[in-house]
């Protein structure tokens, strides 16, 4: 009971995360900085993360080693918003970053829908199928391409004392 629990405020998270992120990277596909949005969406994609090592595991499965590459992108991408604050280069990484970071969310939130959904699963029910395949690369295509576009038109005014 608490692991079902547990695995609904994990789920929460990350689509909350995954919300936020898409209005992130419109605010980056325009140049606006959206200072809340990115707040929660950096908020939740780092407790999607954190929580997502809690689930009983043996060993170092892809889904952890997913989570530590996630750790790092997420710690990158903070330290170029808040602590160099989008300086010269650090406003392209903080750029490629929070995109990196938002498709990490997809990714496991496509790897989730084809296990859990079961129109999904059984199209592709070991996910070495083609229409898992496929999408998995539509979609990682898809974010090249705007981690690409985020990172040359995200030209913020600076913030404003408040």
């Amino acid at each position: 009971m608490i692991l079902h629990i547990y695995t609904i405020i994990h789920t929460l998270l990350s689509l909350v995360a995954i919300f936020t992120g898409f209005v992130v990277l419109f605010g980056l596909l325009v140049g606006n900085r959206l200072d809340a949005w990115t707040k929660w969406f950096l908020i939740t994609a780092v407790a999607t993360t954190v929580t997502g090592f809690f689930f009983p595991f043996h060993g170092i499965t892809p889904a952890i080693k997913l989570g530590i590459i996630s750790s790092v992108v997420l710690l990158v991408t903070i330290f170029a918003r808040y602590a160099k604050h989008l300086a010269g280069a650090w406003r392209w990484i903080y750029a490629v970053g929070a995109v990196l970071s938002l498709y990490f969310n997809v990714f496991v939130g496509i790897v989730q829908s084809f296990e859990k959904i079961p129109a999904l699963n059984a199209m592709a029910p070991t996910q070495t199928e083609q229409p898992f395949k496929l999408t998995q690369l539509s979609v990682l295509g898809l974010f090249v391409v705007l981690g690409f576009v985020a990172a040359i038109r995200f030209r913020p005014e600076p913030a404003r004392p408040g």
